[in-house]
């Protein structure tokens, strides 16, 4: 049985035009997302598998694998959710995080312009991601690497935005500014409000 599976979307594939096309969210979903799922359970399959007949030849790339997949998986399970239709969600944050966002970051507009920029600089395929520091107790700003690479320990993810091509190319071609411009109307600020909730109950740990 499948430890990891693929979850619905919150919302038709359309919702999101004309910000993210239909055909998009469906290839993304329905193959993009589908194959980080089956290939986070093939590497748990195989992991068990070497520890059954004590054959770790090839334990490191079924880590890597793991890493790689389980982390497209979780990545785009939260993903889906930070984003909604343009005309049911506000057009920027409120309350505890609007206030802990003009605290760190000076403004929200500045805070959407470091944003944008770890999202349109990044080197390759990756995710620029919100989230809170719950060593240091605040929110913080960092650029994932593909799936997996260079995520700061003891970070919890409130807004992350998909910078890989997938996400993007057939609606933006490789004008990736434009893609991170729409995306702004449609981040569901609801749901990132509810992480910043939960999250900053975290303060201190490790």
């Amino acid at each position: 049985m499948a430890v990891y599976t693929l979850p619905e979307l919150p919302y038709d594939y359309s919702a999101l035009e004309p910000h993210i096309s239909g055909k998009i969210m469906q290839l993304h979903h329905d193959k993009h997302h589908a194959n980080y799922v089956n290939g986070a359970n093939t590497a748990l399959e195989k992991l068990e598998e070497a520890r059954t007949t004590g054959n770790f030849a090839t334990v490191n790339q079924l880590e890597k694998d793991l890493a790689f997949n389980l982390g497209g998986h979780a990545n785009h399970s939260a993903f889906w959710k930070m984003m909604g239709p343009a005309a049911t969600t506000p057009d920027r944050p409120s309350g505890e995080l609007a206030a802990a966002i003009d605290e760190y970051f000076g403004s929200f507009e500045a805070f959407q312009k470091h944003f944008t920029a770890a999202a349109t600089g990044l080197q390759g395929s990756g995710w620029a991601v919100l989230a809170w520091d719950s060593m240091a107790g605040r929110p913080v700003i960092f650029q994932l690497f593909d799936q997996q690479s260079n995520i700061p320990i003891a970070q919890i993810p409130l807004l992350m935005l998909d910078m890989w091509e997938h996400a993007f190319y057939l609606d933006y071609l490789n004008v990736k500014a434009d893609y991170v411009k729409a995306w702004w109307n449609i981040v569901n600020w609801e749901n990132v409000e509810k992480r910043f909730e939960a999250a900053s109950k975290h303060h201190g740990v490790l």
